[in-house]
């Protein structure tokens, strides 16, 4: 397998990973703009981009994916609660759902509470073995942080779905399994993001603050700390559903 991890625009973490044996490889959560940066490591890796994933569908950064799934003539998807929402065809992911690039397989896991499209993506080497390796967390598990549950203007809501889906989702994965969230610190997607761009599911267990709290003391800290609104997220998200004047256009 090779990994790489690229710092973004806005704190984002994109992700680019694949299996050079069978010249297969997954884009996550691609900034509009680095396109290029995505198909110059396919060519230097000799590999082909069959997949690219949005772990949701973001509200602080204009998506670069369907530009890349495009270029790269690659299933470009989302979670299937978009269906309906969305103005362009994607590839609807479904929990449970394993994507297959060579060695390398990705289990999708649904996991609602940043928003309600949220997954995470849990990763494995089957050269080195049938254990997962690693799992993208998107927005939903950062490194000292959680994310934040206003988005879709439901927070209390939000927030005890978030709770659930920590405690039955990924907090029950392996404590050695590495961690690699969609943001850092920097981000308007959560409050007190570290600046460390990795972790492992044991470390957030034990000093992940969010993570030791009950269900009603988790509500209630986490929509008594919610960050401003991203900057122009009506725009974005409308051109991230393919309502809207994509970043880079003409209006």
């Amino acid at each position: 397998m090779f990994f790489q991890q690229r710092a973004a625009a806005n704190a984002t973490l994109s992700y680019f990973f694949g299996c050079a044996g069978h010249g297969k490889a997954i884009a996550v959560d691609v900034v509009a703009g680095d396109e290029d940066w995505f198909m110059e490591q396919a060519q230097r890796a000799g590999v082909k981009i069959t997949h690219v994933i949005d772990t949701h569908v973001h509200a602080d950064h204009y998506s670069g994916g369907p530009e890349l799934a495009k270029r790269a003539d690659a299933a470009y998807c989302l979670h299937e609660s978009n269906q309906g929402k969305v103005a362009f065809h994607f590839t609807a992911l479904a929990d449970g759902q394993r994507i297959e690039a060579g060695n390398v397989v990705v289990d999708v896991l649904h996991t609602p509470g940043h928003t309600e499209d949220s997954v995470c993506l849990l990763v494995r080497d089957l050269r080195r073995g049938d254990a997962p390796w690693f799992v993208l967390t998107g927005d939903t598990l950062f490194v000292g942080a959680v994310g934040r549950p206003d988005l879709a203007g439901r927070e209390q809501e939000m927030a005890g779905r978030l709770y659930e889906t920590l405690r039955s989702k990924l907090l029950v994965l392996p404590a050695e399994l590495e961690v690699y969230p969609g943001h850092q610190a920097g981000s308007a997607c959560g409050a007190g993001l570290s600046g460390k761009p990795a972790s492992t599911i044991a470390f957030e267990k034990r000093f992940n603050p969010m993570l030791s709290l009950d269900k009603g003391e988790f509500v209630r800290a986490l929509t008594a700390d919610i960050p401003p609104a991203p900057a122009d997220m009506m725009a974005i998200v409308a051109a991230n559903l393919g309502r809207g004047t994509p970043a880079g256009a003409v209006a």
